[in-house]
């Protein structure tokens, strides 16, 4: 594999609002407040969840594919009524409930699922060929059971445009590798493209599924 999974990260105009929010739901505590304004949260499974300020951010309108949620949430809840009470008194909304999970928005518009399941939390991705893109995230991050990726097929799937707000990413993952030059020829040999945007630290990256992702740089490593 090219680098490990380090964060998930979430589009948002307030990012105070929507990182108080999960951090009420799920207990999520806080591990980092930087000077760009991103909050970031840590859970108990290993997971980062990060906030990115995104001050012309458009919610998802699920779920059609004239400006989709390309990625939502899984979590993991012993009772779906109490925790959809929960999350609906801290601002969220129902979308769809069944059985097995219910579908939810959150103060941002982002769709995420509370789900009946012995699974550890989990980052589902939609993209129009679930086989190709899961042989393209294992090959860049390996496969991670602490902190599983699904794919989710969608016949009329609309990729993101980034970083035009009319077409929005909504959620990127940040793969931290050892050195940014490696990991750069690595991931674009995969299938990868370059995208404008970098730092002392990242890169940006699209997937085959033309989803943005970052580079980001190990502590102490080569930049």
């Amino acid at each position: 594999m090219i680098g490990k999974l380090d964060m998930v990260v979430l589009d948002a105009a307030d990012v105070t609002g929507l990182a108080a929010f999960y951090r009420a739901l799920a207990g999520w505590p806080e591990l980092d407040t930087d000077d760009d304004g991103w909050i970031t949260l840590g859970t108990p499974d290993g997971w980062k969840v990060g906030f990115q300020p995104a001050p012309d951010h458009r919610a998802p309108a699920w779920p059609g594919q004239e400006r989709p949620q390309q990625a939502h949430l899984d979590l993991r809840v012993p009772d779906l009524e109490a925790c959809t009470e929960q999350a609906v008194a801290l601002g969220a909304r129902v979308l769809r409930r069944n059985e097995a999970w219910h579908t939810l928005a959150d103060p941002a518009g982002h769709p995420f699922d509370l789900c009946l399941s012995p699974d550890v939390p989990a980052v589902t991705l939609d993209c129009p060929d679930a086989e190709s893109l899961a042989a393209f995230y294992t090959a860049m991050i390996g496969a991670d059971g602490a902190r599983p990726l699904l794919f989710q097929q969608v016949a009329d799937y609309n990729p993101p445009r980034w970083p035009d707000p009319d077409r929005p990413q909504q959620l990127h993952l940040d793969i931290e590798v050892a050195d940014l030059d490696a990991g750069e020829a690595a991931t674009l040999a995969l299938g990868a493209t370059r995208l404008p945007g970098e730092g002392r630290s990242f890169r940006v990256f699209a997937d085959p599924a033309g989803k943005p992702f970052c580079l980001v740089a190990e502590p102490g490593s080569p930049q």
